[in-house]
C-alpha cells in the first residue's frame, strides 16, 4: 500500500472527502518525523514504536567491487511492532 492507497482508505473508512484525508494522513505522517528529528521516541500504543538509533562507522564492502569501504557514522530510523499488531498478524 502506497500513501495514495492509504489516504483512500482512511477516506472511506472515516466517511471524509480524500482532501481531508490527504491532510490528516501527512500531518500525522509529518509529526512522527519531526518528533524523529528532534530525537524522541513516538509510541502508538497497540501499534508499535518509532525511534532512531545510532550507528558507528564501520567497515563495509562495495558490491560493484567487493573492495572494503568506509561506511560512516549515522542515524538510522527503527520500527517495533506492538503486541496488538503481532497478535493480529498471527
Amino acid at each position: 500500500m502506497d500513501k495514495e492507497q492509504l489516504i483512500t482508505e482512511v477516506a472511506k473508512a472515516g466517511g471524509f472527502s480524500k482532501k481531508n484525508a490527504e491532510k490528516a494522513v501527512t500531518v500525522v505522517l509529518d509529526s512522527i518525523l519531526e518528533a524523529l528529528k528532534e530525537g524522541k521516541e513516538v509510541q502508538l500504543v497497540g501499534f508499535g514504536k518509532f525511534e532512531v538509533q545510532k550507528r558507528e562507522a564501520r567497515t563495509g564492502r562495495s558490491r560493484k567491487t567487493g573492495k572494503e569501504i568506509q561506511l560512516p557514522a549515522g542515524k538510522v530510523p527503527v520500527f517495533t511492532a506492538g503486541l496488538s499488531m503481532k497478535e493480529a498478524l498471527n
